[in-house]
């Protein structure tokens, strides 16, 4: 059909690593209409929540190498991939490199632009990454 868009199809998974800091969002997406009298009206333009996760990584250098690397094979926030958020996976902060395993798996893309600092024999890198449906 004309004009369709096909689903992602990932074919590789994020390296892991621990996250400095690890934030979680869910936000629904909603079409709001305020008139002039100060009412409004609401609906819901999908059913299922969008979600978002914001990681700070320090890394070695090599882990940083790795990461790098990974996100320019991806081009930037061109191409999908699997996450696995830790909390989600059975057994909690388990990872599977091969993207088998379904529990905790997200098709994402990277949200932003490459963004690291360089401190003394460690790196902090900033990564956003949101969910594709």
């Amino acid at each position: 059909m004309p004009g369709s868009v096909q689903n992602a199809a990932p074919l590789t998974v994020m390296p892991a690593s621990l996250s400095r800091s690890f934030a979680h969002e869910r936000a629904y997406p909603v079409v709001e209409s305020e008139y002039r009298n100060g009412e409004s009206q609401r609906s819901v333009q999908a059913t299922n929540s969008r979600k978002r996760w914001r990681l700070a990584k320090r890394l070695t250098p090599a882990q940083l190498g790795s990461l790098r690397d990974f996100y320019d094979a991806r081009k930037g926030p061109t191409e999908p991939f699997y996450f696995y958020d830790p909390y989600e996976t059975s057994p909690k902060f388990s990872h599977d490199p091969t993207g088998q395993a379904i529990a905790g798996r997200y098709t994402v893309r990277f949200a932003g632009e490459w963004n690291q600092s360089v401190d003394l024999g460690r790196a902090d890198v900033n990564v956003e990454l949101i969910e594709l449906a």
